[in-house]
């Protein structure tokens, strides 16, 4: 049965109440942290329990702190609080215009390969045409998947993003 008085939450294994300012355990692994997650134990043997259902290679207990009420309150409310207003998401009707040409030292260091897998499109130009495909038309096709991520590059730059998206990719 759960002790009376105040506590900051239950030990995951033994829901036996963790009070303000004690100690308690949490697992070395960081999925076991996370803030969905979140397992806090109240004893090292409590914290044992869940090594045999989560099956980590190599964790230890680590000690911890609970917060003050005090300070559990302020968290609570920063949690709370709404998040700052997100920049509105551009969306890209048409094409973006071509882009000025790199300067020579950007294009020198990026490599010049093929980016299509030429077994894939011959496959696919066969199934849908019955015809075959010339090994030279991979070149024109990586030109063109090239200019179609530049493009993307910059829509996602524009968007200040360091990540490419698809919906950065344009329609054509």
């Amino acid at each position: 049965m759960a002790e009376a008085g105040p506590s900051w939450k239950k030990c995951s294994a033994c829901k036996k109440p963790l009070g303000f300012g004690a100690d308690y355990y949490v697992c070395s692994v960081s999925t076991c942290n996370r803030k969905r997650t979140a397992l806090h134990f109240c004893s090292v043997s409590c914290w044992e329990v869940h090594l045999p259902v989560v099956r980590h290679r190599e964790a230890w207990a680590e000690e911890r702190t609970a917060p003050s009420a005090t300070q559990a309150a302020r968290e609570a409310a920063a949690e709370k609080a709404p998040a700052p207003a997100r920049k509105p998401r551009r969306i890209i009707a048409e094409p973006s215009p071509p882009s000025a040409p790199r300067s020579e030292s950007v294009s020198d260091a990026v490599p010049r390969e093929i980016l299509i897998i030429a077994s894939r499109l011959k496959d696919y130009i066969r199934a849908v045409s019955g015809m075959n495909t010339s090994d030279r038309a991979l070149e024109p096709l990586s030109e063109i998947v090239r200019e179609i991520a530049q493009r993307a590059i910059e829509n996602a730059r524009a968007d200040e993003r360091k990540t490419v998206l698809d919906r950065d990719i344009p329609k054509r």
